[in-house]
């Protein structure tokens, strides 16, 4: 069993804080010549930084102009850290310059890569200035190499976790695009289902199918799923759900376009067929909900409807 008292939040921000920012505790005048060292070479170093990002062939996506303006950010931000050793501040910025370089195409790897890149040309750097004092250069570099190695760290998950949330909004809208929820007219709803209809799919459409409903105050909902052609058990389960769901809002609803293997899924699963109002066509279905309407339905010659 392990007695060693826990740490409290307070105790564990200060140890982050440590970690990034390892002469926070001593050593503050050493600190303050690296941090103006840094700072008096800040152009030679951010141009040298730039033509090694041109040789290993990252940020391609940005033209000069924006590349030169977000390594001259980078570069002004990483050492303000290494200065003050916020962490708090390092999230935020990383935060932001993923949301801005993001949209431009660029990819994870070239983020880690062009910090990894400004870590080694610092070092250099420093390697050059204090050379000629051995002792004193490791205790620059063992001061400044953790706090580097962090900064990077704390940047490449910021990169990643943004990127993720821009994906799953892009998946959100997807989604959205590939359920509409159509109103045809005054109380009819339609519902065209196309592509594969998995779990997260089908909860996604019972929440559209029931916002609509509501808004539209439908009697008659229409879902065809012609363009699915498979189901499993589990999204046919929820389909079924879906129309006691929408038959306690209110609404009727009519399935058309069946594939012969969804047919067959509902019925090996037990489903209640007359709960289900279910037509082979969607034009079928659309004539049978202007019925349930109160609409007459007439047919033109060609075989038309109206």
């Amino acid at each position: 069993m392990d007695d060693r008292p826990q740490q409290t939040d307070e105790e564990r921000e200060l140890a982050q804080e440590s970690a990034l920012h390892p002469l926070a505790s001593g050593g503050e005048h050493l600190l303050s010549q690296l941090v103006a060292h840094l700072r008096e070479h800040r152009t030679r170093l951010r141009q040298e930084w730039s033509e090694r990002i041109q040789q290993a062939h990252l940020l391609t996506a940005m033209t000069p102009q924006e590349m030169a303006a977000e390594t001259t950010s980078v570069y002004d931000n990483y050492v303000e850290v290494l200065e003050t050793g916020s962490v708090e501040a390092l999230q935020h910025y990383a935060r932001d310059l993923s949301e801005r370089i993001i949209p431009r195409g660029v990819e994870t790897h070239e983020v880690v890569g062009i910090v990894l890149l400004l870590r080694d040309v610092l070092a250099r750097s420093l390697f050059e200035k204090y050379q000629r004092d051995f002792s004193l250069l490791n205790e620059v570099l063992d001061a400044y190499e953790p706090a580097a190695n962090r900064i990077a760290n704390t940047v490449a998950v910021s990169f990643v976790d943004e990127r993720e949330r821009v994906i799953r909004q892009q998946q959100d809208a997807i989604r959205e695009l590939s359920t509409p929820v159509l109103p045809v007219r005054e109380r009819l709803l339609i519902l065209p289902i196309i592509g594969v209809l998995d779990s997260e799919r089908a909860r996604q459409l019972t929440e559209q199918l029931l916002a609509g409903i509501r808004t539209h105050r439908a009697k008659v909902v229409v879902i065809d799923i012609t363009g699915s052609p498979d189901v499993d058990e589990a999204v046919a389960n929820h389909l079924v759900q879906t129309v006691d769901a929408s038959r306690l809002m209110g609404a009727s609803v009519i399935i058309t376009g069946l594939s012969p293997k969804i047919a067959q899924t509902l019925v090996t699963i037990g489903v209640d067929l007359s709960k289900m109002n279910t037509i082979g066509d969607l034009q079928g279905g659309l004539e049978e909900a202007e019925r349930l309407l109160g609409f007459t339905v007439t047919r033109k010659e060609g075989g038309t409807s109206s």
